[in-house]
């Protein structure tokens, strides 16, 4: 890619931040009622699309930590994409099973994680092919 972020971006500890703070504001918003419609009664599993944007990020910022902390000098990205995949899920898993204890939520909805593990797969498939901004080398 011809362009590339600035410096500050380039740090592992900028991204592990980041995705702490991800998983934070999901606890966080997990802990309360269901958050209140933005999208019109007739548009169906908007609540799936959440989910499926809310893992995007969260892979795509794993994805840069990892990336920027372990594979940068050898890319392997079947790993990669699988460790990101198996914390992406597990993250799911613990997300429902937190929801299930918090009056007002259901939680362990299969489809619910099932929208997360198919957000964190295109999350880590897209910083793949966007990693090229991160790197340090000219060509990766």
């Amino acid at each position: 890619m011809s362009c590339s972020l600035p410096p500050w971006t380039k740090s592992p500890f900028l991204w592990g931040i980041l995705w702490g703070l991800w998983f934070g504001v999901l606890w966080y918003l997990s802990d309360g009622p269901i958050p209140a419609k933005i999208t019109p009664d007739g548009f169906l599993f908007s609540d799936k699309l959440a989910h499926f944007g809310y893992f995007f990020g969260g892979a795509g910022l794993l994805s840069a930590f990892l990336y920027k902390s372990f594979f940068e000098k050898r890319a392997k990205w079947t790993l990669l994409i699988l460790i990101v995949f198996l914390v992406g899920t597990a993250t799911g898993i613990l997300d429902e099973w937190h929801q299930s204890w918090v009056p007002e939520r259901s939680g362990n909805d299969p489809f619910d994680l099932l929208a997360d593990m198919i957000g964190t797969l295109a999350g880590a498939f897209t910083f793949w092919k966007l990693h090229p901004l991160l790197s340090d080398s000219p060509q990766d």
